[in-house]
């Protein structure tokens, strides 16, 4: 693919113009990078508050009306809840279960259970169960279906 840059003055305002023959998860993921930037949530540790890309979570769960963000290495309470996040994250984090968010670029590979439930192998090592009714949305997702 080329990529053509052509610098604009500050007077004019400043666009991005993708021309391809379809939308492609590639396609997608830039405008999704072009519209809302790297982004990230509000997370409460120690009782600081610190800022958590949205590249860096691999999962988002709740437990007992408290909501979790997990990374590669930590683990930060959030004070949205799951519905308000969704709103929030970018196309790659999806629902998979009542209780949990999974960042799709963190999954390493997903295998099929008895009950047609799935589970998902994360990078960082973690297992995730992927409920029955979100298998379909899943695998549509990440292009197995």
């Amino acid at each position: 693919m080329r990529v053509r840059f052509e610098q604009v003055d500050a007077r004019e305002k400043e666009q991005a113009l993708i021309r391809a023959m379809e939308k492609t998860p590639d396609i997608l993921n830039a405008i999704d990078l072009l519209e809302n930037g790297a982004g990230g949530i509000a997370v409460i540790r120690d009782r600081s508050t610190w800022f958590c890309r949205l590249t860096q979570i691999y999962y988002i769960e709740s437990v007992d009306k408290r909501t979790f963000v997990y990374t590669r290495d930590d683990c930060f309470e959030c004070r949205d809840r799951l519905y308000e996040l969704e709103e929030k994250l970018g196309m790659y984090h999806v629902r998979v279960s009542k209780s949990m968010i999974v960042n799709l670029r963190k999954i390493r590979n997903v295998s099929a259970e008895p009950g047609g439930r799935m589970v998902a192998v994360l990078l960082n090592g973690e297992r995730v169960i992927i409920s029955r009714s979100y298998v379909r949305e899943i695998k549509r997702r990440l292009g197995i279906l």
